[in-house]
């Protein structure tokens, strides 16, 4: 997808699909090489979100030709299609993350993310001087780069390397901050220093990060610090329609300039989700807030 390059400032940047239709069609895509905060409650959308991106991106780019197009609604300038993606998990396995992939959504989406992501499994480094067993941390066949996990760096460390190395055009998810804020070793000043020299790499890359982070979890100084390191924030967090007995996912844009300038005023709210089978998330209607 190519077009004339619309200038934000003095420099041209292109927009990135993030492969979510609706999400893109209201907000023209996003800025490439932008480091983005996907944070929110426990089960809101934050992972289905990163997943149902990272499927259709896989989908957009499959050697055999494109699958799903990628429609950035008004938007007419020049667009950025990541090459590939990568899953840096710090704790959770590859046969796990594909695992949740297929039990919540379509089966094309576990067949994509098996053939085309790029997994690196973090696992050894950050369980390397806790009570957890090596044992538990050996991957299994050879579904992983042997490269993947070195025991002597540090977590922050193992996850600086593997970034620099895999994110030039890539879509790459990190998950998560979570669970390097929760480790008594991590230090939360490294981290918010590599989550700010990551912002000013990425800008280089052309393509887009998503860092994972759970809410309440982090002190609220910590939290506000990792927003304020990071080119923008999308809240996912569940809420309550006093007409109905259920609650509802919701996304809102918690912080993002060159989104929320795109965004007509009348639509400034928050988008109201669910997983849907054969799309993944999608947004069922947007409400003002």
């Amino acid at each position: 997808m190519q077009g004339v390059a619309v200038r934000e400032g003095s420099v041209a940047v292109p927009r990135v699909p993030t492969g979510v239709s609706d999400f893109d069609h209201i907000t023209g895509g996003v800025p490439a090489g932008s480091v983005l905060l996907l944070s929110g409650e426990n089960g809101a959308g934050a992972h289905e979100f990163a997943l149902t991106s990272a499927v259709t991106i896989l989908q957009a780019v499959r050697p055999q030709g494109p699958y799903r197009s990628l429609y950035l609604g008004a938007y007419r300038g020049e667009v950025e299609v990541p090459r590939r993606v990568v899953y840096v998990s710090l704790t959770r396995s590859r046969e796990q993350v594909l695992a949740e992939a297929e039990s919540t959504f379509p089966p094309d989406y576990g067949t994509a993310l098996a053939e085309q992501l790029e997994f690196v499994d973090l696992s050894r480094s950050y369980f390397a001087d806790t009570v957890v067993p090596l044992e538990w941390t050996e991957r299994s066949g050879s579904l992983l780069d042997p490269a993947d996990g070195g025991s002597n760096d540090t977590p922050l460390h193992a996850l600086a390397k593997e970034i620099d190395q895999r994110g030039p055009g890539a879509l790459l998810l990190v998950d998560s901050l979570t669970d390097l804020l929760v480790r008594s070793s991590t230090s939360s000043e490294e981290l918010l220093t590599l989550v700010k020299g990551l912002r000013r790499r990425a800008k280089s890359w052309n393509g887009l990060v998503y860092l994972m982070l759970t809410r309440h979890v982090a002190p609220p100084a910590v939290e506000q610090a990792l927003m304020d390191s990071v080119d923008g924030v999308l809240g996912f967090s569940w809420v309550q329609n006093p007409m109905r007995s259920v609650r509802t996912r919701a996304l809102l844009i918690e912080k993002s300039m060159s989104l929320l300038s795109r965004v007509p005023k009348e639509l400034h709210g928050r988008f109201l989700l669910d997983v849907k089978g054969i799309q993944g998330l999608v947004t069922t209607q947007y409400e003002r807030v």
